[in-house]
Order: C-alpha cells, then sequence, then structure tokens
C-alpha cells in the first residue's frame, strides 16, 4: 500500500472554517505559539479551546488518516517491540497492528512525511499512519518498553568495562566518582522501572551465562533477561555497599537496608543476599515512605467490618490477631491501627523484624536473633516501659505467644500477626505452639484474615458470562450469586494486558464470643467452629470475594484463586 501524500494544513484556517474557535480565540492561540515555541494545534488545546480528542478527529477526516483511541485498543506488545525504543520515542509513534497491506502506526503526527519514510525503511514494510493523542502514546511508550533497551545497553557497556580492567571488580564498584559509572546508572534505571510499575519486590538471580532481573508486580513476577553474567556480580556489590554490608563475604546471607530517592519518592530499600550456585541472589523490598501509612479507611474493609474492628482495637486490654500468609497485607493492616491509636495519652511499644515503616511517638524496636534480642526478650523488656499497646510483629514461638497472652490478660492491648490460613484455625494454631487453652479463651479477643486479590483495569473491563461449571460452584457459595452480573479484563497498556491494576484487601473478622470461649476452655475446636460460623460479624474471605466480583471490582478468576487457597491445609 502506497503512503498517501500529505496536504498542507493550516489548523487554525482549519478550526475557524469548522467554527470551533473564532478569530479572537486564533490570535490568543497564535501568541501562546509564539511566546512557547509549541505548534499552534497544541497551543490551542493547551488554552482549552478545542479538546485533544476533537482535533485529532477533524485532523483524522481532513487527512483520510484514521484516528485511534488508545485507551481502547489491545496492543500487541511484541509487535510494538519491532521497532526499536530509541526510534519510537525520536518519532513519537507505536506499531498497532499488521496485515498484508502494511502497518498501522499511531502516530503525534502522522503528517510528517520525513518520518514515514524513516519509518518504512526500518521496518521493510508500507506504513500507514493513524492520529492518536501524544500524552497516550508517551505513556505506552513508557509503559512498553520500560527502559529495557537502555538497561541492556548499560549492563553492556558495564560488561565491557569489566572485562578490559585488570582491577578487582569490588575497586569498579566502590569508587567515589561513581555518578555516571555504569553499574550506577543500571541500577538508577532498574529502581526508576520497579517504581514506575509500583513493583513491591525486585529479585537479582544470577545463573550460568545470563543474569535474570524479576520485578514482583501485584503479587506476579515479570522478568527481563540480561546476557551479560558478569553484571551480577557488579550489582552485588554496589548494592551492599549502599546497605554497608560486607562485600567481600559471598559464603553466607546477609541483610540490610538503605534509602533512595526515586521519581520524587523517598524508597527504603530492605535488601537481602543469598549465596546460589553461580553467585549471589539478591532480593529487595521496596517500601514507599512517601506516600504514608494507609488510614483504616483506606483498606477497603467495608464500613461494618471496620467500624468493629476499630472498637475491638480501641478496647483497654486483649489480643487481636491479624492473620494470613506472607504478602498478605498484614503489617499494613497493623500499621493503620496503630495510626489510629497513636495519640499522646497512649503509649506504644512495637517488636519488629524488621521494622517497616517509621512513626513518630511510637517506640519502635527492631529484633535481632544475632545478638539474642529475640521478640520474647524485647517483649519482656516492653512490658517493664509501662506500655498501654504492645505490638509483637510476629507470634513465632512458644515463649512470645505466651508472654504475649499474659500480657493482654493483665491489662495491655497486644495487636500481633500469625501465620494461618484463616480467623477460625488461629486459636488451634496458638494451642500447637504449646499455650495453654485457658489462656486463649481469657485473652484472645479477635482475629482478622486477610487476603490481597487483585482489582480488574478499569480502563479495560467488560462483561463476563460464567459457564455452567463456574455456575455450578456459584450456587454452592450461594445461590442467588449464579445470577448477578460479573466483568473481567481484556487487557489494556494500562495494565500491560494482564486484565489486572493494583490489589485490594479482602477481609474475615472473628469477634471471640461467650460460646467460643466455652469451646476454647474445653478445648473443643469442632465446637468452636460451628460457633464461629453463627456469629454476627463473621463472613467467610471467599464470600467477601465474592462481594466484590459482584460489585465489579475484581473477577470471578481471583475469587476461585482465592478460594483454592483456603481450600488447602494450614499455612
Amino acid at each position: 500500500m502506497e503512503t498517501r501524500v500529505s496536504k498542507k494544513v493550516r489548523v487554525g484556517d482549519l478550526l475557524l472554517e469548522r467554527q470551533l474557535i473564532n478569530q479572537e480565540q486564533l490570535m490568543m492561540a497564535l501568541a501562546e505559539q509564539k511566546r512557547t515555541g509549541k505548534k499552534l494545534g497544541k497551543a490551542i488545546t493547551d488554552l482549552g479551546f478545542v479538546t485533544e480528542v476533537k482535533l485529532l478527529q477533524i485532523l483524522s477526516d481532513y487527512f483520510g488518516y484514521p484516528y485511534i483511541d488508545l485507551s481502547r485498543f489491545r496492543l500487541d506488545n511484541a509487535l510494538i517491540q519491532r521497532l526499536p525504543e530509541t526510534q519510537a520515542r525520536r518519532y513519537r509513534c507505536l506499531l498497532l497492528s499488521e496485515d498484508p497491506q502494511g502497518i498501522l502506526v499511531g502516530m503525534a503526527d502522522p503528517t510528517d512525511l520525513m518520518i514515514i519514510d524513516d519509518l518504512q525503511r526500518i521496518l521493510k514494510k508500507p506504513v500507514m499512519p493513524a492520529f492518536v493523542q501524544e500524552t497516550e502514546l508517551l505513556s505506552i511508550l513508557d509503559n512498553v518498553y520500560r527502559r529495557q533497551e537502555q538497561m541492556a545497553t548499560i549492563a553492556g557497556e558495564l560488561a565491557g568495562e569489566l572485562q578490559s580492567s585488570d582491577f578487582d571488580i569490588n575497586a569498579i564498584v566502590s569508587s567515589s566518582d561513581t555518578s555516571e559509572a555504569p553499574v550506577v546508572r543500571l541500577l538508577q534505571n532498574l529502581f526508576e522501572d520497579a517504581v514506575q510499575v509500583k513493583a513491591s519486590d525486585v529479585h537479582i538471580e544470577p545463573e550460568e551465562s545470563q543474569l535474570r532481573i524479576r520485578l514482583r508486580v501485584d503479587g506476579e513476577l515479570q522478568e527481563q533477561v540480561m546476557k551479560e553474567k558478569r553484571v551480577a556480580s557488579a550489582l552485588v556489590s554496589r548494592l551492599k555497599i549502599m546497605s554497608g554490608l560486607d562485600i567481600s563475604e559471598k559464603r553466607l546471607p546477609q541483610d540490610g537496608r538503605f534509602n533512595i530517592r526515586v521519581r520524587n519518592k523517598n524508597i527504603d530499600v530492605r535488601l537481602s543476599t543469598m549465596p546460589v550456585q553461580f553467585g549471589e541472589s539478591v532480593v529487595m523490598r521496596l517500601l514507599d515512605q512517601s506516600g504514608g501509612i494507609l488510614s483504616m479507611a483506606s483498606l477497603g474493609m467495608g464500613e461494618k467490618i471496620q467500624k468493629r474492628f476499630e472498637y475491638l482495637i480501641s478496647r483497654p486490654h486483649g489480643l487481636i490477631l491479624v492473620t494470613g500468609p506472607t504478602g498478605s497485607g498484614k503489617t499494613t493492616t497493623l500499621y493503620a491501627a496503630l495510626t489510629q491509636l497513636n495519640q499522646a495519652e497512649q503509649k506504644i511499644i512495637t517488636a519488629e523484624d524488621p521494622i517497616e515503616y517509621r512513626l513518630p511517638r511510637i517506640n519502635q524496636v527492631q529484633v535481632n536473633t544475632k545478638i539474642g534480642l529475640e521478640f520474647s526478650t524485647v517483649l519482656r523488656a516492653a512490658l517493664r516501659q509501662d506500655p498501654d499497646i504492645v505490638l509483637i510483629g510476629e507470634m513465632r514461638d512458644h515463649e512470645t505467644a505466651e508472654i504475649g497472652l499474659r500480657a493482654a490478660m493483665t491489662g495491655h492491648m497486644v495487636l500481633s500477626t500469625l501465620h494461618t490460613n484463616d480467623a477460625v484455625s488461629a486459636p488451634a494454631r496458638l494451642m500447637d505452639m504449646g499455650v495453654d487453652s485457658y489462656l486463649v479463651a481469657s485473652s484472645l479477643r479477635a482475629v482478622m484474615a486477610q487476603r490481597l486479590i487483585k482489582k480488574l483495569c478499569h480502563h479495560c473491563t467488560q462483561p463476563y458470562q460464567p459457564d455452567a461449571q463456574e455456575k455450578a460452584w456459584l450456587e454452592s457459595m450461594e445461590p442467588e450469586s449464579a445470577s448477578a452480573p460479573y466483568l473481567h479484563g481484556r487487557g489494556c497498556h494500562h495494565c500491560h494486558n494482564t486484565g489486572y491494576q493494583g490489589r485490594v484487601g479482602i477481609y474475615e473478622l472473628l469477634e471471640v464470643n461467650s460460646d467460643m470461649v466455652a469451646a476454647l476452655r474445653r478445648g473443643d475446636q469442632q465446637a468452636f467452629s460451628e460457633a464461629a460460623m453463627r456469629s454476627e460479624y463473621f463472613r467467610p474471605l471467599a464470600l467477601s470475594a465474592l462481594d466484590l466480583a459482584r460489585q465489579g471490582v475484581t473477577s470471578l478468576d481471583e475469587v476461585f484463586r482465592v478460594s483454592a487457597t483456603l481450600d488447602g491445609e494450614d499455612i
């Protein structure tokens, strides 16, 4: 297909002719263009005389090129990557689709014939230009390319530097003049990419002939592979220096932390190294300190559960447990609770491993097992410090659990976490640790179980019809749910074609009542479970997930996934 010859167009005259602006507005836009150097169309849209979409639709009609709404267009990442990132950014363009006639290319300026000629030479196929919004185009370029080409280039540069250097690698990464060093620039790009996609963890994994970097986004890992295997040791050594660790020790695991500023955010990085077959594996947990601690209202518990939980944590004494597997948001819930309880008249002491967020007025203690500063040791010392509220990061053993329960009996509010599958199994887990049932019955006030599930991307949701098997499962859960409307995400550039964007908590609140206390005193777990199911505020996690699916917040796939994890044994 031959590319159409571009017509000359005076945007101002075209808009005047269509009566979308008047002469006075045109003169204002021309003055703005002269002052800022913008294109006239950009000046007109920035002044608000015509929307960008309307302008592009008019130009599309005039030139005969299509206008594509990228927010509704399903992108093909493999096709997009066929155009190198440098050209895509230089020409402000994006490959959209391909057919026998050629490649449809979304462009910020499809009237530029020189760019079209260059693209046809690079792609070796006819180019069919289309108008797209420039802001959406740039956002997609950031999401799709994500600095991967730039990181690969820097990695190659670093590998070359390491290859040609006669010096020890540690001397290279330890240099004080490192602002332009490839290892520093590579880490900067890695952290910027991680913050951009809201990654919670960064994994650096050396292999025999390559380096694998993986980012955990919304609970799932996304990976990039680099062929420069020697880069791994330089990255690890540089990260150890930033964390104040021993760069010469490669045989033992090490833990550290450091703080960096990325994209105007203060990021606290918790780093863990581990010796593996081909070097050292590094995992970094990224904590955005600039975002602040979430409030109780922002957790998404639902008004009924939130009010009851706030009442329970404000009681003068008792044990409140938050349960769930690793990565289910337990710490976030506890920090939100502490933020609400953090008043001048309350003395709060925490024992944490590690301290994730620093809170004013609260005495936070970092557990350090290497020197014998265990949870139980900190807890004993904390109880001599006249606290009103004590937070124990995790009840890991019999000693910690027993001290915590006795503290709850003697007039302290104790908050802690426990690794159990659901709320009902928490008392049994405490007793499995060797704690007497009468202590559990006397001290435990409530258990909050939780999970994180993925939210549907609101840019690409569409109706979803459950199949026969799914309907049968829904009938067994709640009969009325089988006929409810549901949504799922088809995938778009906003969500990296996953259909999901972000996560939200689901919660199961079990408030211990007199029937449950009596069952615990007898050690009757079956009677306890039956009493729990009858309690006023108790709604199982699977049904909480189903509620969000009916509201269009998540998909049925996520409900089934959560339910499958709950059917298994305790964690």
